[in-house]
């Protein structure tokens, strides 16, 4: 008598909408406008971050040719002012083509100036206060009173100068201006030539 197999159990059926439960449920409509609109937001702040970025330089430039102008009209008070107190007559002769040269920048610098609207009557109190020159004329005080004008002056000038040009020379790569850019390149060669005389007489007399 042979054993009886023991009953096979039938598989439970599959339902009918098995594939359709196991399928990716579809991406809904929604997120598609939800990150057009967040992509659209990123590119708006984008676009604000670069026109803030554009308009700050654009005052900065302003303010660094507004402090230009206020620097070349303190060094051509200064130098004329210094001139009877020089004794070198090496130094004297620089400090004389420095005059001549300062008088010259600085009405070569009202072109630019109009053309970025400045009005150098309107320039803000603290900035005047800042390049009015005090500092410098109080040091070349100390050194006339001490016997050490001459060397001092040489230096302070060269200084004065070299920092000058270091300004000019940021506006030249920032600004757009065919008149800033004129003058700007005239100005750094004649002052750069004096800045290298003053530097020169320093050194040997320091």
């Amino acid at each position: 008598m042979q054993p009886q197999q023991p009953p096979q159990l039938s598989p439970n059926p599959l339902p009918s909408d098995y594939l359709d439960q196991i399928a990716s449920a579809p991406v809904k409509p929604g997120l598609d406008r939800r990150l057009l609109a967040f992509i659209g937001g990123g590119v708006f702040l984008v676009l604000l971050l670069g026109i803030f970025i554009i308009s700050a330089s654009g005052g900065t430039q302003v303010i660094s040719l507004e402090r230009l102008s206020l620097r070349l009209q303190t060094l051509e008070k200064v130098s004329k002012s210094s001139h009877t107190q020089l004794k070198s007559s090496s130094l004297r002769s620089i400090n004389s083509n420095l005059k001549t040269t300062l008088i010259n920048t600085n009405r070569d610098i009202a072109e630019p100036l109009t053309a970025a609207k400045i009005e150098v009557s309107k320039i803000d109190k603290r900035l005047i206060a800042e390049e009015n020159g005090e500092k410098l004329l109080a040091t070349l005080e100390n050194a006339r009173l001490n016997a050490l004008f001459d060397r001092t002056y040489a230096r302070e000038m060269s200084y004065q100068l070299e920092t000058s040009m270091v300004l000019m020379n940021s506006l030249l790569k920032t600004t757009r201006s065919t008149s800033l850019k004129t003058f700007l390149n005239t100005a750094m060669k004649d002052l750069g030539a004096l800045q290298k005389q003053f530097s020169e007489y320093s050194a040997a007399n320091g």
